[in-house]
């Protein structure tokens, strides 16, 4: 049985990044974030401006390193 998609929403505190393809790490902003858990990765979203969303996905382990940093920080509801 697979898992299903989870959205979670979090806070970038610290040097998050992602490399898109073959290219350079991107930072991801410090601030709030919507996070997309798959089972083998997660995808970020955030605002840069008013109509302008970021968005990036990162394997599970790079993910799951940034939370043990305390770099991604989940929101308690």
């Amino acid at each position: 049985m697979t898992q299903a998609a989870h959205t979670q929403h979090a806070t970038i505190h610290g040097h998050v990044t992602y490399t898109p393809g073959d290219g350079a790490p991107i930072v991801i902003p410090e601030g709030p974030v919507e996070l997309i858990t798959s089972p083998d990765s997660t995808t970020l979203s955030w605002s840069v401006e008013d109509d302008i969303v970021g968005s990036a996905a990162i394997p599970k382990d790079q993910y799951n390193q940034y939370v043990r940093d305390g770099k991604i920080r989940l929101t308690k509801h």
